[in-house]
């Protein structure tokens, strides 16, 4: 029996480099008593290899119906959480097909021994979709790799007095009898990890023209999520302009442990409803993550600094900006006296799958552009930060591009500058 793909060696088991996905489009329906989704996903797919094998990931539902258009389907079957299309004949590079899967079950979080569960899971009165790095074949069918972005089309009908809340643009939403279905449209390419849908009895508050809080009625959001709209207004001022049309914070109505971002939307548990400087930071970490993650997006799980360093660093600059605890500087001196008692056994630009949520990865990310940004100055520090997002807005990165794109709007040599941040397990002295 052939092996089936792995696209990123730190994700086993999830992702086929043989294709890529243009477009997904989800009709789902999902009932909350018995837990059971259902539905069909197309798939516009374009091959980048010749190939007679497609292969999707898609955990713990059952395909019923599988199609292709543009090709002719030999078989189908389903082995270790993954959707196995055999094709009758190899199909060149190039070959735009159309895919089409109707399926259904009782969805679940999918485990993995370095990451634990993500995925679909159910709340006490809703469903929370917490998808990086490997839970989105737990609600559809796809191409489970962060290189491969796509746009997306998401309608899902839920019982009648649930909101249900996903990425993108809100363009319909309608009643059939005793269910409600919601249409959101992504238009802007989105790996698969960031896709979400959100459900839950849920009241909305906006911050201003682009900002809105969707949470249970009663949430108490004075002093953490009320800021969200000079948040906002202060990341466009040293990011950019905000990557995308709306952004949406989510808090469940349960405690949850950890937030996390989506594309256009993050989600919190009501736990975080707190002046505590501990939360808001997170808050602000989150909304970094638009730009920093979502808008640019690694293409190896092995440069998650890229994601979580930046947006740690974007905590500090908010504690700055809004007389926060410390200092941006405070807040770097702070940390690395704390990593200066940590283990010295992780290498940021590679830390290997079982450390890449390690906190010394936020950490030490911070760090080495607090370190870049005492080198160069603050204005070249903030042009680099902004044209960084306007050059990648919508595409993949690696470290390296970020050298060198770091190297040639600075004119400093930043590689040399940054390898030891980035390739030495021995943490440098602290920067300036």
């Amino acid at each position: 029996m052939p092996h089936l793909p792995t696209a990123d060696p730190y994700l086993p088991g999830h992702g086929d480099p043989s294709y890529s996905v243009r477009h997904y489009d989800l009709d789902l329906v999902y009932a909350l008593e018995g837990n059971r989704l259902s539905g069909t996903a197309t798939l516009d797919v374009v091959t980048l290899e010749e190939t007679a094998r497609l292969v999707l990931d898609l955990a713990h539902l059952r395909a019923t119906k599988v199609r292709v258009d543009g090709a002719r389907l030999r078989k189908w079957s389903a082995r270790s959480e993954r959707l196995v299309l055999q094709l009758d004949r190899p199909v060149p590079s190039g070959a735009e097909l159309r895919l089409t899967i109707a399926y259904g079950g009782v969805p679940k979080p999918v485990i993995d021994r370095h990451h634990g569960d993500a995925g679909w899971e159910e709340l006490a009165d809703g469903v929370i979709v917490a998808a990086q790095p490997h839970g989105a074949p737990t609600w559809f069918p796809c191409n489970d790799r962060p290189d491969d972005k796509a746009t997306y089309r998401i309608s899902l009908g839920a019982p009648a007095g649930y909101v249900v809340v996903s990425n993108g643009e809100l363009v319909e939403h309608r009643r059939r009898a005793s269910v409600e279905e919601w249409t959101y449209v992504m238009d802007r390419p989105m790996a698969s990890y960031l896709a979400t849908v959100q459900i839950g009895r849920y009241a909305s508050t906006t911050h201003g023209p682009t900002v809105t809080t969707i949470a249970p009625s009663d949430a108490d959001l004075a002093g953490s999520f009320d800021q969200q709209g000079a948040m906002l207004e202060y990341f466009e001022r040293v990011f950019g302009t905000y990557p995308f049309e709306k952004y949406a914070a989510v808090i469940t109505d349960d405690d949850l442990e950890i937030p996390l971002e989506s594309q256009s939307l993050s989600t919190f548990g009501r736990n975080f409803c707190t002046a505590e400087w501990s939360h808001v930071r997170l808050v602000a970490h989150e909304m970094a993550h638009q730009w920093f993650g979502n808008a640019v997006t690694l293409r190896r799980w092995q440069d998650i600094w890229l994601h979580e360093g930046f947006a740690c660093y974007s905590e500090w600059l908010w504690s700055e900006e809004s007389g926060g605890p410390r200092s941006c500087d405070g807040w770097a001196r702070h940390h690395h006296e704390r990593l200066a008692e940590a283990g010295q056994d992780l290498v940021l630009a590679d830390p290997g799958p079982e450390l890449m949520f390690d906190d010394r990865v936020y950490k030490r990310g911070a760090l080495a552009l607090h370190a870049l940004r005492v080198a160069v100055g603050d204005d070249a520090f903030f042009d680099l930060l902004s044209g960084w997002v306007e050059a990648y807005d919508g595409s993949n990165v690696t470290t390296d591009d970020f050298l060198a794109f770091a190297g040639e709007r600075t004119g400093t040599d930043v590689a040399s500058m940054l390898a030891p941040w980035l390739y030495d397990e021995a943490l440098p002295p602290f920067p300036g």
